[in-house]
């Protein structure tokens, strides 16, 4: 029975629905025989794509350079061509600041003065009044803070690695060590003491005493103690062939560094003459600069001066007052007990025969310094080499106090020290 044509016309307003086997036939419409294998390789092209683009990002090659197929020379020299270098300019002055209006005056050398801005790098809180600045050629903004200048001759002053010399290496000073300890680690460690009793800690010692008796080993100990940056600076260094630069020297010194060890300091601390020719000229300015910083205008907070000489008798008066150097040490010649305690320190690392009397042996040594003890040691063990033995006898050792104590009496230069001082 044929259908009626109502029922087309309904057929036709209501479509039935397609199913899963009419999509799929419709989606191979128009499609070749390769087609959905190409598409697959295409978007695994995508991917890798997209992989190796991710890894160049990342990775670099051994030159630190990024991919020569990624060099785009053209542009870089470009750009290198627009950037122009910065110029060196001082800040001597901020006018309103900490407002959003404020504003710089810097000083450009050999040029002129300006009042300019901030550049869009530098935060205010950044620039400090005196400091050295980076300002661009054009507007003269200032792109960026730069740190003091420092004559790289006083760079290389600094202690970088800590002396391996410890408290224990030293013999025989045993009331230096504390008084050394009192005025140079007690206000770095603990400087509310100070405080609670109202006094200022001393700012400098002197070490003075025979040649050989410990003050700059006990200055080294110092040093590995505290954690404070130590220059160690001998005196001959500060005097210089131009005037004023050894001056300018002590100045940036005291500016830099926290702890100061200024050895052999006769050679710039001699009291004050003249000679009529002026030669010594320079060594006095270099002298009256570290009298001025050890107590100038500034306060010069935790900066601590160790000076060591032989020969104290030379040195000006006005360096020794209390108030520059408060604290003299003298480092005598080690007692009975201070040499035996030398012998043990020397001895430590060598390999001796048991039962040594270093008692004995300190004995023999009347009058000898810590460094005369130091060479009869090794002198001991130079004996045990030339007979071929692994040890050090005791006889080895009074062969050396022979040699050494009785037999070098002439170079002792501790005679020398008692008729100076």
């Amino acid at each position: 029975m044929a259908p009626e044509p109502e029922d087309d016309i309904m057929n036709e307003k209501n479509p039935r629905p397609l199913d899963e086997d009419d999509i799929a036939l419709l989606k191979t419409y128009g499609l070749g025989p390769y087609s959905t294998s190409i598409k697959k390789v295409e978007k695994e092209i995508k991917e890798m794509a997209k992989k190796i683009n991710d890894l160049c990002g990342i990775k670099e090659s051994d030159t630190g350079l990024a991919a020569p197929s990624q060099w785009d020379l053209v542009s870089d020299k470009q750009m290198m061509q627009e950037e122009q270098p910065l110029q060196v300019a001082r800040c001597t002055k901020i006018i309103s600041p900490n407002t959003d209006d404020a504003k710089y005056v810097i000083n450009v050398k050999q040029i002129a003065k300006f009042v300019v801005g901030l550049g869009d790098k530098v935060s205010p809180t950044d620039i400090e009044e005196g400091m050295r600045v980076g300002v661009d050629r054009n507007k003269y903004q200032i792109q960026i803070p730069l740190p003091p200048k420092i004559d790289p001759s006083v760079t290389m002053m600094t202690v970088e690695e800590k002396p391996d010399v410890t408290y224990n290496d030293v013999g025989g000073c045993k009331e230096q060590i504390e008084k050394m300890r009192e005025v140079v680690e007690l206000p770095m460690l603990h400087p509310e003491k100070f405080v609670k009793l109202g006094i200022d800690p001393p700012k400098g010692v002197l070490c003075y005493g025979p040649p050989g008796t410990g003050k700059t080993l006990l200055a080294r100990a110092v040093a590995n103690r505290t954690d404070a940056c130590f220059i160690r600076v001998i005196g001959s260094e500060l005097v210089q062939k131009y005037v004023g630069e050894g001056a300018r020297m002590v100045r940036e010194l005291f500016q830099v560094y926290l702890g100061l060890q200024v050895h052999k300091v006769d050679a710039i601390g001699g009291a004050r003459f003249d000679d009529g020719v002026g030669g010594d000229n320079e060594v006095q300015r270099t002298m009256l600069e570290i009298v001025n910083q050890l107590d100038g205008f500034d306060a010069r907070g935790n900066i601590k001066v160790l000076m060591a000489t032989n020969r104290p008798d030379t040195l000006d008066p006005a360096l020794l007052r209390p108030g520059r150097l408060d604290r003299k040490v003298e480092f005598g010649l080690p007692d009975l007990e201070g040499r035996t305690q030398i012998f043990k320190i020397h001895t430590r690392t060598m390999n001796c025969e048991r039962d040594i009397r270093f008692e004995l042996l300190a004995r023999l040594c009347p009058n000898s310094t810590g460094a005369d003890i130091r060479s009869v040691c090794t002198e001991a063990g130079m004996y045990a080499i030339r007979a071929r033995r692994k040890t050090v006898t005791e006889k080895d050792f009074l062969d050396a106090v022979n040699k050494v104590i009785k037999g070098y009496q002439k170079f002792s230069a501790t005679p020398k020290y008692m008729v100076y001082n």
